[in-house]
């Protein structure tokens, strides 16, 4: 039983992050019980974790609804995210073995061309720099961080899709794993938040101009 509600949780979680199921858009019990071949309670457990993630929402007198993108909420995170990642990467570059930091080199290239492929990327590419500080905590907020970025990244990007959009943050990529390896860990942070920055502005640029963000 413990299987089918982790199953249903990730499932309607997976939709959520992707923008599969827009922000604002209602979730019936019902509906997804019927999607899913299961009874309404493991659908009801799942909205009671999504909503404890801050996912999803009450909806008085209708049931749940995906929590729409608040753009000061956006801001927030992003701001968090450049804290906690460039401190992260300042201790990676004093605390990382040789081989841990020679392993990064399997970051340095991607698919520029694909939204979803480059932004799961990104993802592993980020967790893995949090991983190398050896700091568990940080490590699972960052984990817990780049989840919502996600989201943020399949609302705002699509909105100012352009060829290889994407190659410019794969440069600041490599940029940052020279730092790394060279065990520059100021200049890996500098650069770090450079990159956030940059993405920032974009995403924060593109949210304003969606019509199902608060």
């Amino acid at each position: 039983m413990n299987l089918v509600r982790n199953r249903v949780y990730e499932m309607v979680r997976r939709d959520i992050l992707s923008c599969a199921i827009v922000p604002g858009s209602e979730l019936r019990e019902a509906d997804l019980a019927e999607r899913f071949g299961v009874s309404k309670s493991p659908v009801r457990d799942a909205m009671q974790k999504l909503e404890h993630e801050g996912l999803v929402e009450i909806e008085p007198r209708r049931g749940h609804r995906v929590r729409p993108v608040s753009v000061s909420d956006a801001a927030d995170l992003l701001e968090l995210r450049l804290i906690l990642e460039a401190a992260g990467v300042r201790k990676a570059a004093s605390v990382a073995s040789d081989a841990e930091l020679k392993d990064l080199d399997a970051f340095r290239n991607a698919d520029t061309a694909s939204i979803p492929l480059f932004t799961e990327y990104n993802r592993r590419f980020h967790c893995h720099l949090a991983s190398l500080s050896r700091n568990k905590r940080l490590c699972e907020e960052i984990g817990r961080m780049m989840d919502l970025y996600e989201r943020l990244c399949m609302l705002g990007l699509t909105v100012v899709r352009t060829h290889n959009q994407h190659v410019g943050p794969l440069h600041e990529h490599n940029d940052i794993i020279d730092a790394l390896q060279a065990r520059n860990g100021n200049a890996a942070a500098r650069m770090l938040r450079r990159h956030i920055g940059q993405s920032q502005e974009q995403i924060l640029r593109a949210l304003e101009s969606r019509p199902i963000v608060a």
